[in-house]
């Protein structure tokens, strides 16, 4: 059974950072190429960022240069720091199994239960 958990968000200040982790199980997570996405208070899924098994990653447009993507295979972990932090970012964060994160969310599929993040001063 695929599990999906999300941790490490938060409340932060604007320019603020912090790092999600996303623990897996049930699949063979070297393999597995994963995405991010976010759902804020009224809005719709919205892809952040993917990351292929061999370590290649995407970004939103608005997240590119701000938030990084990674992988750990020795812990079956997925990893996003997220740095300079805005009020635009505060949503629900997802961690999703993708097989073409390159598609910016048209492949997600699987998603765990997500962690809340908030930026406020």
């Amino acid at each position: 059974q695929v599990q999906l958990v999300e941790s490490g968000g938060g409340l932060v200040q604007p320019g603020g950072s912090l790092r999600l982790s996303c623990s897996t199980s049930g699949f063979t997570f070297s393999t597995a190429s994963m995405s991010w996405a976010r759902q804020a208070a009224g809005k719709g899924l919205e892809w952040v960022s993917g990351i292929y098994m061999n370590g290649e990653t995407y970004y939103g447009y608005s997240m590119e240069g701000r938030f990084t993507s990674s992988k750990d295979n020795a812990k079956n972990t997925m990893f996003q720091q997220m740095n300079n932090l805005k009020p635009e970012d505060t949503a629900k964060y997802y961690c999703t199994l993708d097989p073409s994160p390159y598609l910016r969310g048209a492949t997600m599929s699987i998603q765990g239960q997500g962690t809340q993040v908030t930026v406020s001063s």
